[in-house]
């Protein structure tokens, strides 16, 4: 990161905490922010100031919710120790007692699957939502041998768990420079072996087969690019996606039939939802 980025740092309050505080720093992510910190009275969140507009929040709609208290306030900022700010607050998490996702200031826990991962500005803790229903996706599917693409990979974090679960080639693709990077630092810390990453969109899918793909993005992406994801799609394989609220689920699905593709199950956590379908 340049030390002479100047950043613009918003200070959310929020009452009551959840499930406003995972919904806003999804919100705030799409419309351009890079960086959360989650304190005990809301959140910070962190944006290049040449990223910024005024109308910036009018399309965040958890701050016009009737159902929570939300005040913020707003500075410029020259240079922030983004490590350090996370370190604070980044606790480790334990997804249905098999699999651990921590920093590596952190102890060693009594798990099935050990991941480390230093997020520093990509998205993908485990502890959102949407995250957390995916690493439960790959958890209770067969990988084993599996050709398998993470779309949207952040820390890289489900394509490490899906290396862990026996997964043969991975690719990882990321759109953005910072999460591209990180991925690979987490892949060499978790000593992967079969995980390449790359730095674009779904137009590196071109000529390219998988057994599964995951796609943990949001929801217009997902919409725009499920055509791709099923030419690439081999026979029976399988589509596991996430980053959408409940009310988008329907849409979400009928595009994937749309495509040929049957809906199998669902999962839902604080109003996110995480779908899986197959290609038959």
């Amino acid at each position: 990161m340049s030390g002479n980025t100047i950043y613009l740092g918003y200070y959310f309050t929020i009452s009551p905490l959840q499930p406003a505080t995972e919904i806003l720093i999804a919100e705030l992510g799409y419309a351009g922010f890079e960086s959360f910190v989650e304190t005990p009275t809301g959140v910070e969140a962190f944006i290049q100031k040449e990223e910024w507009n005024e109308g910036i929040l009018a399309d965040i709609y958890v701050l016009q919710s009737d159902e929570f208290e939300i005040t913020y306030t707003f500075k410029e900022i020259e240079q922030i120790n983004w490590n350090k700010e996370w370190e604070k607050n980044f606790t480790p998490i334990i997804v249905d007692n098999i699999c651990s996702v921590r920093a590596p200031f952190h102890d060693k826990p009594v798990a099935e699957y050990d991941i480390v991962i230093e997020p520093k500005m990509s998205f993908g803790t485990g502890h959102h939502e949407t995250t957390h229903m995916m690493i439960q996706h790959i958890l209770t599917h067969n990988f084993e041998g599996k050709k398998v693409l993470d779309m949207g990979c952040g820390t890289g974090v489900l394509a490490i768990l899906t290396e862990m679960r026996g997964a043969g080639n991975i690719d990882a693709i990321d759109i953005d420079n910072w999460c591209y990077l990180n991925t690979r630092e987490n892949i060499e810390r978790n000593k992967c072996q079969r995980i390449t990453a790359f730095e674009g969109d779904v137009s590196l899918l071109e000529g390219k087969t998988y057994d599964v793909i995951i796609a943990n993005i949001n929801r217009n992406i997902l919409l725009k690019d499920i055509h791709a994801y099923t030419k690439s799609l081999n026979k029976e394989g399988c589509l596991f996606l996430s980053g959408f609220y409940k009310e988008d689920l329907e849409m979400i699905t009928a595009e994937c039939e749309k495509n040929g593709l049957t809906f199998v199950n669902k999962l839902d956590r604080n109003n996110w939802i995480s779908s899986s379908y197959v290609l038959k």
